[in-house]
């Protein structure tokens, strides 16, 4: 499917930073190199809305995310039921499907997106069981208002990054009793490059049996390796669609489906409707998502050099 509409925007929201479309879009950049292998991004969000403006959208994440809002009131209808929250810092597990959020009145949200294998390393939850699930700060036995307290109001987007950089280096010193494993690492990759690839091609050019493979995704993607591969398929064709991808790839991009008829079957499982409304219905809170993602992605692929403008913007 060709992005021929340009997608539906929400006029009642603003943001400082946009794409062309005018959407929101969030501060995002890679970590400093000693976090490289422990964080995939980092982002600030601020949008601005009329106070009683209900967002209801969704998000669908690959990894791991340390959220911090600091403003809104939200609503994810989870795996467990529906969770609220206002002022907060909380662990979400990766999707296995788009997950709904609400957020009403202008909101920031602040995060850090783990890379595949820190859970396991910090001696955290175990991801497949915090899949489609988020777990307070309280749940983990971690310093809520530390983490709260890091984010003067004066300061920039960039100080708030290096805050929670800083705040990252502690907990890894304080709760690392392993590496993130490499295997994770280079599977990550391969699903950026090419979430095309056989699991059993995958697992030879890893250098590992297909079973290993199965057993380390399982524990640090939270799911088997062909979800993983067909999960990051789907997250590029939304991308894409949305305007926030580099349209150099569309075409590889639409490749990679057999036909209109498995688009739209695969897309509809895990977004929860047709790339057509995807495309026709604003989503603001998916379209962060996706673009700080397509950000990280296009970094790793060597597309995009860090700090460069994006194709989107």
């Amino acid at each position: 499917m060709s992005r021929s509409n340009r997608p539906g925007v929400d006029r009642a929201i603003v943001s400082p930073i946009a794409t062309r479309d005018g959407q929101p879009i969030s501060y995002s950049r890679a970590p400093a190199p000693d976090l490289d292998r422990w964080i995939g991004r980092l982002y600030v969000t601020i949008v601005g809305t009329p106070s009683e403006h209900r967002l209801d959208c969704g998000l669908l994440s690959d990894f791991a995310c340390i959220r911090i809002q600091l403003r809104g009131k939200w609503e994810a209808t989870t795996a467990d039921g529906l969770r609220t929250s206002e002022q907060a810092a909380m662990l979400f597990g990766p999707h296995s499907r788009r997950m709904p959020i609400s957020v009403t009145g202008s909101f920031v949200s602040i995060g850090i997106f783990l890379r595949p294998g820190v859970c396991h390393a910090l001696r955290g939850p175990d991801i497949a069981t915090l899949t489609d699930r988020l777990a307070t700060f309280a749940d983990l036995g971690m310093p809520e208002q530390r983490w709260l307290d890091l984010f003067d109001p004066d300061a920039s987007p960039e100080d708030w990054v290096k805050a929670m950089e800083c705040e990252m280096r502690s907990l890894i010193a304080d709760r690392a009793v392993r590496e993130p494993d490499p295997i994770s690492a280079h599977f990550e990759a391969a699903a950026f490059a090419d979430p095309t690839i056989s699991v059993a091609r995958l697992a030879e050019k890893l250098g590992v049996t297909q079973r290993r493979l199965e057993r380390i995704a399982h524990r640090d993607f939270g799911m088997p390796p062909k979800q993983v591969l067909r999960r990051a398929r789907a997250l590029d064709m939304a991308s894409h669609l949305r305007g926030v991808a580099d349209q150099e790839e569309a075409e590889a991009i639409a490749l990679r489906y057999y036909d209109q008829s498995h688009l739209i079957r695969e897309f509809t499982a895990l977004f929860g409707m047709s790339p057509r409304q995807f495309v026709d219905r604003p989503q603001p809170l998916m379209t962060l998502g996706l673009e700080t993602r397509q950000a990280r992605r296009l970094e790793e692929i060597r597309r995009l050099e860090p700090g460069e403008v994006k194709p989107w913007e």
